[in-house]
């Protein structure tokens, strides 16, 4: 169904500015764009809210969080995906890489089982028109574990399937080289007794050694032969992400040093960093804090990683901190995700763009800080929050 709306008294987040004025869609596209008031009749009169492009999330693990609400407990597809969506939608984003691990020895955890029921749920609902945003795969190949390729079976041609990132969390190196750390996590979080953890360490090097290698192969020449964006995950020397750039890898996701994320920029690999490491002003793995590297101009793209709300807050926050312009500050969770992933008719405000919108509104609380409050949501010129 083509429609045409009409924006009046917005505040509208430019590439470099930010402009009040009126924007008009139509047929799914920004068709016009307006410095100044508007006559128009029936335009929709957004009161001096913002007006941004909608986010593009390109690392979420909210997905998976439905799925297992606890450990263990598996949530039907069909609801869980739902429900991920509307939180997704709610956050202001509209175009998700739905993050899903492959690869783990532990069969009854998510990425040690097949995912082939969570794709016919995700193709149904697409055909069926029953989610708000647009949903692509972004495939995490644990790479030591022994059952990764078996497991990407499902993956392998589907159409929305448009990046990959290699993962290593053997304990000892990237986001786990502090032990400690890693044991407050998987003791906490997946609910290790002291026992298993020491075992499984123990048990991380082998698999490692058998398996990191191939399966890095296979993946990388997959991405080639494929034409999948390839991103590396967690690295944390300048070798790590000299390998990467030498197979093809166009991102860094969450360099874990400011020496990886340098060399990451020298070799013109965008850097990712979570939304969450910002808002709490650190890394829960005691790795390098996102803002650091947005200090020193070495940050590219916000993912909200495991809150999908974070990605706005901390945009904000980084605005808030004098660290970035508005419009810098947007860029990370718009335009450059979107240009990163192949996506390059969205994540701006620009006359031919897709009418991928949001309004927003800053909130300020007692303390004087400043929080985005998503007021509504358009894909594709629909309305859908």
């Amino acid at each position: 169904m083509n429609t045409s709306t009409t924006f009046k008294n917005a505040r509208m987040v430019m590439p470099d500015e930010v402009v009040l004025g009126s924007l008009i869609s139509a047929d799914g596209r920004i068709a016009h764009i307006d410095s100044g008031n508007t006559s128009a009749m029936g335009a929709m009169d957004l009161e001096g809210d913002y007006l941004l492009p909608g986010l593009v999330e390109m690392h979420t693990d909210n997905l998976e969080r439905h799925l297992m609400p606890r450990p263990k407990v598996y949530w039907a597809e069909l609801p869980a995906l739902l429900a991920h969506d509307a939180e997704i939608a709610a956050a202001g984003i509209t175009t998700v890489f739905d993050a899903l691990g492959v690869g783990e020895a532990d069969v009854e955890s998510l990425r040690g089982s097949a995912w082939t029921g969570v794709l016919k749920t995700l193709d149904t609902c697409t055909k069926q028109g029953l989610l708000r945003a647009d949903h692509h795969l972004h495939v995490r190949c644990e790479l030591p574990a022994p059952n990764t390729i078996e497991l990407f079976a499902p993956f392998h041609e589907h159409p929305r399937l448009s990046l990959i990132s290699l993962m290593d969390h053997t304990p000892g190196q990237r986001q786990w080289e502090n032990i400690e750390h890693a044991r407050v996590y998987y003791t906490g979080k997946k609910g290790w007794s002291q026992e298993k953890f020491e075992r499984q360490v123990a048990h991380a090097h082998v698999l490692q050694a058998e398996y990191a290698h191939p399966h890095r192969r296979y993946f990388v020449d997959y991405c080639r032969t494929h034409g999948i964006a390839l991103a590396s995950h967690d690295d944390t020397t300048v070798a790590h992400v000299q390998q990467a750039h030498e197979e093809g890898a166009s991102m860094s996701e969450f360099p874990t040093t400011v020496a990886a994320a340098r060399e990451a920029h020298a070799r013109g690999l965008c850097t990712v960093m979570g939304g969450p490491n910002v808002v709490r002003g650190g890394s829960h793995s005691g790795n390098v804090a996102a803002h650091e590297l947005a200090r020193l101009g070495l940050l590219d793209i916000l993912s909200s990683d495991y809150v999908p709300g974070s990605m706005l807050s901390a945009a904000v926050r980084l605005v808030s901190d004098e660290v970035l312009t508005l419009p810098q500050a947007i860029a990370t969770v718009t335009r450059t995700p979107a240009l990163a992933t192949g996506l390059a008719d969205r994540g701006a405000l620009a006359v031919g763009l897709r009418a991928d919108l949001i309004q927003v509104r800053m909130a300020v609380l007692p303390d004087g800080a400043r929080h985005a409050v998503v007021r509504a949501v358009w894909r594709e010129g629909q309305r859908v929050l």
